[in-house]
């Protein structure tokens, strides 16, 4: 996670980004098959949003379903799938539309 150097600092001295990806260590500690990422860069700059997708995208490689919901529709691009809702009814599906099919997805509502 690239946080060694940061092991004894307390919660308030870690950026955004840090804290993202604490949230996500503690996520995936138990080796989950699935994680929920839910606005994952939402509150975070432009390169800590990064990192953090950098890290969802590693976990995926390493076989992890990732699962990435987003408003954000450059995220959205950047992945393999996309599952639009609208109103709680799925509107798009890009793998039942004849797209990339793969297990990582992105939603975007």
């Amino acid at each position: 996670m690239g946080l060694g150097e940061r092991l004894y600092n307390e919660p308030h001295q870690l950026s955004g980004g840090e804290k993202q990806r604490v949230a996500i260590a503690r996520a995936v500690l138990g080796d989950p098959a699935l994680l929920l990422a839910d606005e994952p860069t939402g509150a975070l700059d432009s390169r800590s949003g990064e990192v953090v997708m950098d890290l969802l995208r590693e976990l995926h490689r390493a076989g992890t379903t990732v699962v990435v919901i987003t408003h954000d529709r450059d995220i959205a691009a950047s992945l393999p799938r996309e599952v639009r809702i609208k109103d709680g009814r799925i509107e798009h599906d890009s793998a039942v539309d004849g797209h990339n099919s793969h297990v990582v997805e992105r939603v975007s509502s």
